[in-house]
């Protein structure tokens, strides 16, 4: 249902059981999916494409322009997947030159004021809370939490099944499988909790944390940390997965006990 108090482009391509409610915007090359809810006031710009199933709240920002002073105005997209909620006045905005796209995986919980900038990449169940910001070029894999006003800084990537503490300040990539608070961030722990509801068996859960009690609470220094993982720790993907990612954060990752 399309309130005739909406303005939806003609241009738009819009999903079947669709619902667009009063004073909602939706502009030209904006393509929606089936049994998404668009609620009043919120506001979908061009070159965006949300996926079925999503709902966006009242004020919501969805595709617009970025605030990066080096946009000139390219065609970039926003991408949304499916089943993803954007709550009340969260801002997301399109990307640039960069990756030309910011996107949002599927069942994703986007809760009010948060923001995300230009080029950023937002895996699959992810939940940003309230007030945090991605600033542009952050990518946050699969089944990240970020609890309320945390702050992640530019090209920061967050590893899966992390999460971060409330008012984090986020200078560092994040390793998987971690959670990280205080001020400087820090290491304080395995994320056992979250990782145990989704399925994680015991075994696995302690080679995490065998793993993360070499690189970050036995004093080695980074390097030296991964060598020693790589030698005691019996190879696996997940073992594989962590000292990649650290290998590959060349400018560093958060700091441990």
């Amino acid at each position: 249902m399309i309130s005739p108090q909406a303005n939806v482009s003609p241009k738009a391509k819009i999903g079947k059981n669709v619902t667009i409610e009063a004073f909602a915007t939706v502009y030209e090359d904006v393509e929606i999916g089936d049994n998404t809810h668009i609620h009043p006031n919120a506001i979908i710009y061009p070159d965006t494409t949300i996926g079925s199933g999503c709902e966006i709240f009242p004020g919501a920002l969805v595709g617009i322009v970025s605030q990066d002073l080096k946009y000139k105005g390219e065609r970039a997209k926003t991408v949304i997947g499916n089943n993803t909620i954007i709550r009340e006045y969260a801002t997301i905005h399109k990307g640039t030159a960069d990756r030309m796209t910011t996107s949002i995986g599927d069942n994703c919980l986007i809760m009010a004021y948060a923001h995300i900038a230009h080029d950023c990449i937002v895996g699959n169940n992810v939940i940003l809370a309230n007030y945090v910001g991605l600033a542009g070029h952050v990518t946050i894999e699969d089944f990240v939490i970020v609890e309320g006003y945390a702050a992640i800084q530019q090209f920061v990537i967050v590893g899966k099944h992390s999460f971060l503490a409330a008012t984090s300040k986020v200078r560092k990539n994040v390793p998987p499988y971690i959670r990280v608070a205080r001020e400087p961030l820090q290491y304080i722990g395995v994320n056992t909790v979250g990782l145990s509801r989704r399925g994680f068996d015991k075994e696995t859960i302690n080679q995490i944390e065998d793993i993360y009690r070499l690189i970050f609470v036995r004093g080695h220094n980074i390097t030296n940390a991964l060598e020693l993982v790589e030698q005691e720790v019996p190879n696996s993907e997940i073992r594989n997965q962590i000292v990649n990612f650290i290998k590959d954060s060349k400018d560093g990752i958060v700091k441990g006990i």
